[in-house]
């Protein structure tokens, strides 16, 4: 029933679900309460009509598992990225065993010129939980790259739902018009942080405009 209801999840992204996903799926429900989130420093906060309308935070360096797809859709790339990485995560990794959830999952997208549409390639990249960033364990997956990222000075936003290329650039245009005119972010990459699993309908993300140093 489980792998049967994810089915369903990744029909609705567009893309089919291997069978050999049934053991990571199980291995992710039964750990999905111990997630350890990606350390950060909230730097201020502002606020309009009594909510927070947006954060500035600092994210120090550190070690990431990143996966590049460019699919036809924004859902296809992030969703096979996110498998690859759940298998990584789950048994496919030189030490053979659970590496531990960290949130959020992050994906870095690109618009084009007009900033009307979103560039096909995507990153996904997940944190390597704490006590593997010193020695991160070794990917099967050819794919699957350990990087180190720098340090990140982002304004974040959240929203709620599914995270398609439409949901997104209304998203982005809402953040836009909220913070108003000002060059101290970058205009044609930002990032969708994902806090939680896609069988959520209401789930929480964000988006992140990346502050220029």
């Amino acid at each position: 029933r489980l792998f049967a209801h994810w089915e369903a999840v990744a029909s609705a992204h567009r893309v089919n679900l291997p069978r050999d996903m049934a053991g990571p799926i199980v291995q992710m429900t039964r750990h999905s309460q111990a997630r350890e989130p990606v350390p950060y420093v909230t730097l201020s906060q502002r606020e309009k009509c009594e909510e927070a309308a947006y954060e500035e935070r600092w994210y120090p360096a550190g070690k990431w598992a990143c996966v590049t797809k460019g699919e036809p859709m924004y859902e296809q790339s992030i969703s096979m990225s996110f498998m690859k990485l759940m298998r990584y995560i789950c048994k496919e990794n030189s030490v053979g065993c659970y590496l531990g959830m960290t949130i959020p999952v992050l994906n870095e997208i690109h618009l084009t010129k007009e900033g009307t549409e979103l560039e096909r390639e995507v990153v996904t990249a997940y944190y390597l939980p704490g006590e593997f960033q010193q020695n991160p364990p070794v990917p099967m997956d050819p794919e699957i790259h350990i990087t180190e990222r720098a340090p990140l000075w982002v304004i974040t936003r959240v929203f709620y739902g599914m995270t398609t290329e439409e949901t997104i650039l209304r998203e982005i245009s809402l953040f836009w018009e909220l913070l108003g005119s000002t060059d101290t972010v970058l205009r044609e990459t930002c990032i969708v942080a994902a806090y939680e699993n896609p069988s959520i309908p209401q789930r929480r993300n964000e988006i992140w405009f990346i502050c220029r140093a």
